[in-house]
């Protein structure tokens, strides 16, 4: 649906995003019985994010990570071709980027995150130059995959910014993947691996970071700790990479860059109320476990853009979809908000070709298995086949269709 410049169309439950979020969260609120449910969504696309890694990897063809946007659009939801520019909590509006405007009952704010290429210099001409990628993108994807396997010696160079972005783990995906087709090829011992990690630990979970960090040592990969990359000269092939604990910079050449650029809330979303006040990254301020805003009680929040205190994750978002859906419903009918978000957050490493390091864990990045008692932490074949041939089908066929 396109809309004109005229009186705003007003629908029950407005959400912002067709992603994963706003996708499943409108199939789950029909079902639940509320009808009156709109989609804004600009893009003609829908992807499924997780294999992005894989085909980086060489382990996933790219079509198999992309459906038409009206493929999952659920029944009965109406789907608005257009994208949010601002919202009026005060008159219960939306703008949108082709001058029309919507009214809403309620609105679900879950447009997903930005990927802020310019916050470190020269990194968008380096992702795009002959030498250097990234997995975050979809269009580079394959582009990774390309640069690692014509690779065989020189120096290859892997980075992860601070600050929230898309399932951290993800930025290490791709070379562990790499590093496996490198040794099965025979030319790992000619190429250097480097690693710059911006925080104290490999990831930070424990019983994970132990896994990890064999699977490093195993492949003799450099583990820069406590670091960022904060400038690319793609010319020269130069990497600076700076310590933040001890403020020193190292500068590397590489023969192979790919990177993670820092993320944060789309622009047109901090310039709203929604934001609590000097929130930088401009997150949608809903109380963690109600997932409803703390000012504006007809306005929430799931996934990436929202304020929660998890590991932004596809897992921690199934959890949170039921729980913001059966509030929300809860709210419309006037009762009490009795579902609570419990900050679970889950990331599958791929630390092989065929093998999984499945990291479950809390809010405070403490484990919290599904399974107790069971070491899913430990690299298996069993996870790498949940993660890369049982998640896909799981995301297309029931969590879109707000059933898982």
């Amino acid at each position: 649906m396109s809309l004109s410049k005229g009186t705003p169309v007003e629908y029950e439950v407005l959400i912002i995003g067709g992603g994963n979020a706003g996708v499943s969260l409108a199939a789950r609120l029909h079902r639940y019985g509320v009808k009156d449910v709109a989609v804004v969504e600009p893009q003609d696309t829908h992807f499924y994010q997780p294999l992005f890694s894989h085909i980086a990897g060489g382990r996933a063809n790219a079509s198999e990570a992309t459906r038409p946007q009206r493929s999952v659009m659920p029944e009965g939801v109406e789907w608005i071709r257009d994208g949010a520019v601002d919202i009026d909590p005060a008159s219960n509006t939306v703008s949108l980027a082709s001058g029309g405007q919507l009214k809403f009952g309620h609105l679900v704010v879950c447009p997903g995150l930005q990927l802020d290429w310019d916050k470190i210099p020269g990194l968008a001409d380096a992702v795009h130059s002959p030498s250097g990628t990234s997995h975050y993108e979809f269009t580079l994807a394959a582009k990774s995959w390309t640069l690692f396997r014509g690779l065989k010696a020189g120096t290859a160079v892997f980075t992860m910014p601070s600050g929230p972005i898309k399932c951290g783990g993800a930025a290490q995906k791709p070379m562990y993947l790499a590093c496996n087709y490198w040794r099965e090829q025979g030319v790992l011992q000619d190429i250097r691996v480097v690693m710059v990690q911006p925080y104290p630990t490999v990831f930070g979970v424990a019983g994970v970071d132990e896994e990890l960090n064999r699977k490093i040592a195993e492949y003799g990969i450099e583990l820069r700790l406590n670091s960022e990359l904060v400038s690319v000269d793609a010319s020269a092939q130069n990497a600076l990479i700076r310590n933040n604990a001890t403020g020193l910079a190292e500068e590397l050449h590489y023969d192979v860059l790919n990177a993670v650029p820092p993320q944060s809330a789309p622009d047109w979303l901090k310039a709203t109320e929604l934001p609590a006040p000097g929130d930088p990254g401009g997150f949608v301020e809903v109380d963690p476990q109600t997932l409803r805003h703390v000012r504006f009680p007809n306005i929430w929040s799931l996934g990436d853009a929202a304020a929660t205190t998890n590991s932004k994750s596809g897992g921690a978002l199934r959890k949170q979809t039921k729980v913001l859906a059966k509030n929300l419903v809860a709210a419309r009918d006037g009762k009490p908000l009795t579902e609570k978000y419990d900050g679970y957050s889950v990331c599958p490493f791929t630390v092989a070709r065929s093998s999984v390091v499945f990291a479950e864990f809390d809010d405070q990045y403490r484990p919290m298995p599904s399974v107790p008692k069971v070491p899913t932490w430990k690299a298996n074949r069993a996870s790498w086949v949940v993660d890369r041939d049982i998640f896909p089908k799981v995301y297309w066929n029931l969590i879109l269709k707000g059933r898982a």
